[in-house]
């Protein structure tokens, strides 16, 4: 009896254990931030979309597929050419991720590496049409104006493929060595040109000054002669005598001179 229980025990267990082994090949699980398209052997892709948690399957006859639906970034560079042909190399950062609902088309028609595909190809067209409206000096002046056209463009372009895009940004904007040298050679000619502005401008003023200055000293003696014709040599007289006065003050306050009264020659010793 104890013998027979113990195989039935076994047996038990060993079905137990098989139908376990096939129910968990028959699940599979989706992570947070995932979606699931179920590939069928005989009917293909099916058309709904498994959401995060566990879910059934058919082993060997389906097959789950797993896509990231989170944002991803990606960096584009495109080498084109501006209005006026020259080199603009740019370089454009996207965050993107597929709609869900149509990740069963994504996959038929696209793949997995659908991201691969499809932004390579639509930036470098959306980019070239875009920058080709715009001179060179427009791309750095106008640069928001820019950014906007390339998000509205390059968006509505990668919704006909299912993808949505979060942020579209342009990282690296540069030009051809051509352009960056004809650039220095015009802020210089500009600083040069600012720099001879000023120096007439400063010609001018010192010419104004010096007009202003002569004016003021032909008025002066103009003033004097009037000054001379109305009261004779007594004004000048009189400012001989202001000289000379002053100039006996600061003499007599210097103790390296001596004073000499008229008709003496001879410094004589006087007591003290």
């Amino acid at each position: 009896m104890a013998t027979q229980f113990l195989n039935r025990i076994g047996q038990l267990g060993l079905g137990v254990a098989i139908v376990g082994g096939v129910v968990n090949s028959a699940l599979y699980n989706v992570d947070g931030g995932h979606r699931a398209v179920i590939f069928d052997r005989f009917t293909g892709v099916k058309q709904t979309v498994s959401g995060e948690g566990t879910h059934f399957f058919v082993p060997w006859v389906q097959r789950p597929v797993i896509f990231d639906i989170r944002s991803q970034p990606r960096n584009v560079p495109v080498v084109t050419g501006s209005k006026d042909l020259q080199n603009v190399n740019i370089t454009l950062r996207i965050l993107f991720r597929p709609v869900p609902d149509q990740l069963p088309k994504i996959y038929t028609i696209l793949g997995q590496d659908y991201d691969e595909r499809v932004l390579p190809s639509i930036t470098t067209e959306v980019l070239k049409a875009v920058v080709a409206q715009f001179d060179a000096g427009e791309l750095i002046t106008q640069r928001e104006m820019v950014s906007q056209k390339v998000s509205d463009d390059l968006t509505e372009r990668a919704a006909q493929f299912g993808v949505i895009l979060d942020d579209i940004s342009i990282t690296h904007l540069t030009f051809g060595k051509e352009f960056t040298q004809a650039v220095e050679m015009k802020q210089v000619a500009q600083q040069e040109a600012e720099k001879a502005r000023f120096m007439v401008e400063k010609a001018e003023q010192m010419k104004q000054a010096a007009i202003v200055s002569a004016e003021g000293d032909a008025e002066a003696a103009a003033l004097l002669a009037k000054s001379f014709g109305d009261s004779g040599d007594g004004l000048v007289e009189l400012r001989r005598i202001e000289a000379a006065e002053d100039i006996a003050y600061q003499m007599s306050r210097s103790r390296g001179v001596a004073y000499l009264p008229a008709g003496q020659t001879t410094l004589l010793n006087l007591p003290q």
